[in-house]
């Protein structure tokens, strides 16, 4: 239950201010079937050329950068720019170079496909 507690605490900064622009974690949802892994990140108000992912050396990297349009002097600033960044780690069992991306909506779907020597498979019997 502290265990819990300690993630808690630890989310409840998860934004930061670095170059005028406020930093972070996007929400994600993962799932998993048999075929691969699936990723959604929720990124609102993203551009699609303003998304990257990386995969290197067992790491998955996701950002994305909001930037807005600013017509004015600031009276109020609550939205703002933000840069989403988020790393997971990945299983060595995911096949890196049949990795797939969408981006619709403000949200990145990955499917990170698992390689044939992970997928569950029957073995006949002689």
């Amino acid at each position: 239950m502290q265990e819990r507690n300690e993630i808690v605490k630890s989310q409840e900064n998860i934004e930061q201010k670095t170059n005028n622009r406020a930093v972070a974690i996007p929400l994600v949802d993962i799932y998993e079937n048999e075929e691969a892994i699936l990723l959604h990140a929720d990124m609102p108000g993203v551009a699609k050329d303003r998304v990257s992912v990386n995969i290197d050396q067992g790491k998955l990297t996701l950002t994305g950068v909001r930037e807005l349009r600013r017509d004015g002097a600031v009276q109020w600033d609550e939205i703002g720019e933000v840069e989403y960044q988020r790393t997971f780690s990945i299983p060595h069992t995911i096949d890196a170079g049949n990795v797939e991306a969408e981006f619709k909506e403000g949200v990145l779907k990955l499917i990170l496909p698992k390689s044939a020597s992970a997928k569950p498979r029957s073995v006949e019997i002689h």
